[in-house]
């Protein structure tokens, strides 16, 4: 009789399994011990006679203490005292900052770019706006570890593919499970890939006409759909008033999902990065009484800033680390693109647009700062600023009492490559500065040569 371990691959794969299995204890070396608790400890913790960067109503504190109790914040200031039993972190020479937020990044849900295995950012179907990135994210990705170590504390992860890819959420990078990382219930938002009306570069080789016909087509679905999501809203509505109202109604998951739209429960985040594209999506929101829009990516919102800011829409820019859109730009308009609309009176804050490469995020907004974003507007983006756009700024974002402890200690300005991280709390927990870029440099800095 044969089994499933009879397979030659299966026989290959187990041969490997209990090879790594033997090998790996070696990379846990007395002087390279792994953490006792990779997801780090609550408790109360105070850290003293720091600069408190608070992005809050005290602004900037200089000798302050704060206090951490469980899950947040329980005092900020000069003269707060230190609890008793209080774990003391002398925050001499330091500063402290509210842990950073990304608008728009792959962070969890692309492992390796170059195996379809390990992505989990998209899904089949072009109208699934109900497919929940939140889903999808791997907790326990590599990427997480060394994204946080960069300052990042959340990101909206995001789906991509169709007209409506999915929701996206603002996760917490760091817990076990999902719902751990979702930073509130409602910090979830439905994606629109808003259609490309003109050519795509210049490998589109398609005629005008062509073109325009592709792009009214898209046009047409989209209205279509969201004329479904309307109707469906208002049946639902009905329903919930009178139950044999909603009794013919079957229940389609990708129209219940815009329907929280329609009915302003959720906030429609347009990707879009052409200039006149984005004043179609604008116009296209304001002809629909779309309640709650969000703009994401704009890498040409500078051109059309006067009509975002006319139609109050805020924006998540970036990313900022990129060329331009038009080879006559000048080279410098992807840096200086969220200086510019948030010069112009909009709300910005800042994308990555990034998987592996999210804890960048500071070098973003460092960027748009060195070419004309004033470097305190850019810190606030990236902290309360963004939590405002994605409506948690109860939550999150600066250093308050009562708000969640998501906090990190530096030796100075975060936009800075030479600062350093030196504590990081997030949710409240005290998490270990470890990561695998930590893990490596470790081991082969303390490297014993082979018996070779």
């Amino acid at each position: 009789m044969t089994t499933a371990f009879d397979s030659p691959m299966i026989r290959l794969l187990l041969f490997a399994t209990l090879a790594l299995t033997a090998v790996a204890p070696a990379t846990a070396q007395p002087n390279n011990p792994p953490p006792s608790n990779p997801q780090g400890r609550q408790g109360v913790f105070a850290i003293t006679n720091a600069r408190l960067v608070t992005m809050g109503p005290q602004g900037v504190i200089e000798g302050g203490t704060l206090v951490i109790r469980g899950s947040r914040i329980e005092a900020v200031g000069a003269g707060v005292a230190v609890p008793e039993g209080a774990e003391v972190i002398d925050g001499t020479g330091l500063d402290v900052y509210p842990g950073m937020i990304d608008g728009g990044s792959g962070a969890g849900l692309t492992e390796v770019g170059s195996v379809p295995e390990t992505r989990d950012n998209d899904d089949l179907g072009d109208l699934i706006p109900h497919f929940q990135a939140l889903t999808a994210i791997n907790p326990n990705s590599v990427v997480l570890p060394v994204t946080r170590l960069g300052g990042v504390t959340s990101a909206v992860v995001e789906p991509s593919g169709g007209l409506f890819p999915g929701t996206a959420a603002l996760v917490r990078l760091h817990g076990y499970t999902p719902d751990q990382m979702l930073v509130a219930p409602e910090a979830r938002y439905v994606v629109l890939e808003f259609p490309r009306t003109g050519r795509r570069g210049s490998f589109d080789q398609r005629s005008d006409d062509d073109i325009k016909k592709a792009a009214d087509k898209a046009l047409q679905k989209l209205n279509d759909t969201w004329d479904a999501a309307v109707a469906y809203a208002r049946v639902d509505s009905a329903a919930a008033v009178q139950p044999e109202a909603g009794r013919e109604r079957p229940y389609t998951p990708a129209l219940a999902a815009l329907a929280d739209v329609v009915r302003g429960q959720r906030a429609l985040l347009v990707r879009v990065d052409v200039a006149a594209d984005i004043e179609k999506a604008l116009d296209w929101a304001k002809t629909r009484r779309v309640p709650r829009v969000i703009l994401s990516g704009a890498m040409e919102g500078w051109r059309v800033r006067d009509r975002i800011r006319e139609a109050g829409v805020p924006v998540l820019a970036g990313p900022v680390l990129a060329v331009p859109t038009r080879a006559s730009d000048r080279y410098d308009r992807a840096y200086a693109n969220p200086g510019l609309m948030a010069g112009a009176g909009i709300p910005v804050s800042i994308r990555s647009g990034e998987t592996e490469n999210t804890r960048n995020l500071p070098f973003h907004a460092g960027f748009a700062t060195a070419y004309g974003w004033n470097r305190d507007a850019a810190l606030r983006a990236v902290t309360i600023g963004a939590a405002e756009i994605l409506g948690v700024a109860d939550r999150i974002g600066s250093l308050e009492p009562g708000k969640i402890a998501d906090v990190i200690v530096t030796t100075g300005d975060p936009f800075e490559t030479r600062t350093t991280l030196r504590r990081l709390f997030m949710n409240g927990y005290d998490v270990p500065l470890a990561s695998r870029q930590t893990d490596l440099y470790r081991e082969f800095l303390r490297r014993t040569p082979s018996a070779q």
